[in-house]
């Protein structure tokens, strides 16, 4: 793939995470971020970090750059790395799954950041109170990736490939 195909495809990844976003802002905690990343990096290992970083940047931008931010950072890589480590299971059960445990994991993952800028009581305490949003983190996720990975599998396996990516 030309480099102006990567630069473009990526660009295209990431637009659809910021629409993806906005669309079910009004959702308490339910989100297709974490399913499109996973599918992402199934679909194009190459460019989900450059699109999910571009996200993030963007996500930035519309919502300024405060301290919240910091842990946009690293926050997704576990489960970039999850669905690396797991690519070669195509079930929509493990899936919803490894999403589910993502969503639950959000918050701890989350307080890490809290606890390194105001020390680990603070990295506890934002995660404590933040218990109940994981919980609907996770059980959204669980739906959302049971319920769509099969279609958006193949519809995004049938657009690389028509689109020769």
């Amino acid at each position: 793939m030309s480099a102006t195909r990567r630069i473009v495809t990526a660009a295209l990844l990431a637009a659809l995470l910021m629409v993806s976003k906005f669309a079910l802002d009004g959702l308490p905690n339910i989100e297709l971020v974490s399913l499109l990343l996973i599918l992402y990096t199934l679909e194009w290992p190459g460019l989900a970090l450059p699109a999910l970083y571009t996200y993030v940047f963007l996500y930035g931008l519309m919502n300024g750059f405060g301290l919240w931010w910091l842990g946009q950072l690293y926050i997704w890589l576990p489960l970039v790395a999850a669905a690396r480590l797991l690519r070669r299971w195509d079930h929509a059960l493990l899936w919803a799954v490894v999403s589910g445990a993502f969503g639950l994991c959000y918050g701890a993952l989350y307080a890490v950041s809290y606890a390194a800028m105001n020390g680990p009581a603070a990295g506890v305490a934002w995660w404590i109170t933040g218990i109940p949003f994981d919980l609907l983190h996770g059980g959204g996720n669980f739906v959302v990736a049971l319920a769509l990975y099969r279609p958006l599998r193949a519809g995004f396996s049938a657009i690389r490939k028509r689109a020769g990516l």
